[in-house]
């Protein structure tokens, strides 16, 4: 069951004004960016992240997945808690870094 496009429109209004909020499909999924970080990875409808340890003292330890086939288990985070939602999202702004652009081939 693919991610719908709703259900990521919400997360981005659990996690709104902590800073620039943006979504981008990719691969028939989705990454939720906060200040250009990729923060949340969102597949069928659920949010992941990944386990760091800067989170795990506020996050459900048992609340835990595979986003798809061949990735790391993955934190699972309750997004309808809009409060922790945008805690988790702030720790890992501070920790993971921004992308860096991929060059393209000539």
């Amino acid at each position: 069951m693919a991610t719908s496009q709703n259900y990521v429109e919400f997360i981005c209004e659990q996690i709104n004004g902590i800073g620039n909020v943006r979504y981008r499909k990719m691969f028939g999924e989705y990454m939720v960016y906060l200040n250009d970080r990729p923060i949340f990875l969102v597949c069928d409808n659920n949010v992941y992240i990944k386990k760091l340890p800067e989170i795990e003292n506020i996050i459900d330890k048992t609340s835990v997945g595979i986003p798809y086939n061949g990735a790391k288990e993955h934190y699972v985070l309750d997004i309808e808690n809009s409060e922790l939602s945008k805690q988790v999202a702030l720790i890992l702004e501070k920790i993971i870094p921004i992308p860096k652009p991929k060059k393209k081939k000539q």
